[in-house]
């Protein structure tokens, strides 16, 4: 059941969502901390990446999605976010930098304002139980796991993404009011192939 201060925000959100850029649907993406930060986070000395922050799942983006393809670094005329608002968004992103360029990469494209666009990120990650992957996971058993802990998902909503061996990201289609939906064609061609077991380092 979603609790009472989230339905009042879904309604809030749904209001705004006339004034939105067209576009078909969301794809809210979820990154495996430990896993970016092996991959690429600890070389670049992301914030994201200090010892002792316990990240797991963190939100990647909110990306607006065409029926096939997607927009990305669209002219808006919205404010750009203020260095508060981008530092607001750090606990569930990890790094306020990557909460600007999600902003400037997927966000103009919304035609929300970036409080809006913010909250409705902020909005879709909280609707969603995270379950950490535990052992030798598959990406099927890491999907299986968000299916048992999400019901409202269905298979055709989410995909794991992988490369190589290393867990990467778990991916969830949603439609503008945030509801869940089947993914289109070239999101579910991201999903991992390898049905062996996953390397899942643990959060720091």
């Amino acid at each position: 059941m979603i609790k009472p201060y989230l339905a009042a925000l879904v309604l809030a959100l749904a209001a705004r969502t006339a004034a939105a850029q067209d576009f078909d649907y969301y794809l809210l993406a979820l990154s495996w901390t430990p896993s970016f930060c092996a991959a690429e986070g600890d070389a670049r000395a992301s914030h994201q990446c200090e010892p002792g922050r316990g990240l797991g799942f963190t939100l990647h983006g909110l990306w607006p999605q065409y029926e096939e393809g997607w927009p990305e670094f669209c002219d808006s005329a919205a404010r750009d976010p203020s260095r508060r608002e981008t530092a607001a968004m750090a606990d569930i992103m990890g790094d306020a930098g990557l909460a600007w360029y999600q902003w400037k990469k997927h966000g103009r494209c919304s035609g929300l304002s970036a409080r809006d666009y913010f909250d409705r990120a902020r909005l879709a990650y909280a609707l969603l139980a995270l379950p950490e992957p535990g052992g030798a996971a598959t990406a099927a058993e890491v999907e299986a796991g968000f299916l048992a802990a999400n019901p409202d998902l269905s298979p055709e909503a989410v995909i794991v993404t992988c490369r190589g061996d290393l867990l990467r990201e778990v991916r969830i289609c949603l439609d503008r009011d945030l509801t869940p939906r089947p993914c289109g064609p070239d999101v579910l061609n991201d999903a991992c192939r390898d049905r062996g077991p996953l390397d899942l380092p643990p959060p720091r």
